[in-house]
């Protein structure tokens, strides 16, 4: 059966197909057939080394497919679609940082191989109506934006500022919009700007054209600046999510895809506007339960970019470094 893995020390270029035999479910255990995963910036950070993993690790946080196979009190049955659980320590409520090391793809073998044989908490139901590979898309990126909404309670009529048209930001778009918000979003490109407001963005801002986008956002809401913001660009965007943001405004912090040359903090404004930051890592088992309620509920399809076969993993991770996508990327098992 077949599993990619990574060969240390690290590097996209030393992925290897290799090969995994997950033993027959014990009690409270399933054996799935994969069927699909998606990348995500985590996935390439392990890959090449950023992040230590152990040689012949199997990558992957996100994975999809079909029950073949229950141990007693596995509480799934053949034929049940299920999605992976990123942290699969963290069932519900508060847990302490120390037990979330062993999540799937980094402390411990991921999803990109035919078959797991993984404790039956491990997984969900996958959302009824999606297909494999988009169920695929929700272990993290899924997760983490419902995380980021619902820390900061967002409400009917709440201005909700996104970043960039990575899997988080559009799952936040979404979310935010069934939640009857009001979206404004940030992007680069003209193209991804229209596929934003397509999707439901209300307001759209073209972050090169308008480097001060902040200030862009507060003209935007009337010199007020929006109650909830999705971060995912790091230190070198705070400084703007700062200015964009409303008094008492929540930001959930997420990702570093923007890098980290400006690491400073503007404690000033962060304490003049009485700011709430909250780190996201990504959420636990009831969240996503949570989550695929709301998806069945609002019809909610995540938006995929492109496919790669397996034995393309690398090929889909220096995709990803391009930033060329919109919406996730997905792997077909």
């Amino acid at each position: 059966m077949r599993a990619m893995r990574i060969r240390q020390p690290g590097g996209l270029d030393r992925l290897y197909l290799g090969s995994a035999t997950p033993p027959a479910p014990g009690p409270g255990e399933i054996r799935v057939r994969l069927r699909a995963a998606a990348v995500n910036f985590r996935d390439g950070l392990v890959a090449k080394g950023v992040f230590p993993a152990a040689d012949g690790l199997i990558p992957l946080s996100d994975g999809a497919g079909e029950v073949v196979e229950v141990g007693p009190g596995a509480g799934f049955a053949p034929g049940d679609a299920v999605v992976s659980v990123f942290h699969t320590a963290w069932a519900d409520g508060h847990i302490e940082r120390g037990q979330l090391t062993a999540s799937p793809g980094g402390g411990a073998d991921g999803f990109a191989c035919d078959f797991v044989t993984r404790p039956a908490g491990h997984f969900t139901h996958a959302p009824r109506g999606l297909t494999h590979g988009q169920a695929a898309t929700l272990t993290c990126a899924g997760v983490t934006a419902w995380r980021a909404l619902a820390d900061g309670h967002v409400l009917p009529g709440a201005r909700v500022l996104v970043q960039g048209t990575g899997g988080v930001s559009l799952f936040a778009l979404q979310f935010a919009k069934a939640a009857g918000a009001v979206v404004i979003a940030t992007s680069s490109s003209a193209e991804k700007l229209a596929r934003l407001r397509a999707l439901g963005a209300d307001h759209v801002i073209n972050y090169r054209e308008e480097p001060k986008w902040g200030q862009a956002v507060l003209d935007l809401t009337g010199g007020l600046g929006v109650d909830h913001i999705v971060e995912v660009g790091g230190p070198n965007t705070l400084a703007q999510s700062l200015q964009a943001a409303r008094t008492g405004a929540h930001i959930a912090i997420i990702g570093a895809v923007a890098g980290f040359t400006n690491d400073t903090m503007p404690f000033a404004l962060v304490q003049a506007k009485r700011l709430r930051l909250q780190g996201v890592t990504v959420g636990s088992r009831k969240d996503q339960l949570d989550m695929v309620r709301a998806i069945e509920a609002n019809g909610i399809e995540p938006v995929i970019d492109r496919v790669f076969p397996l034995e393309a993993l690398a090929e889909a991770l220096r995709y990803q470094d391009s930033g060329q996508h919109f919406g996730k990327i997905g792997i077909e098992i």
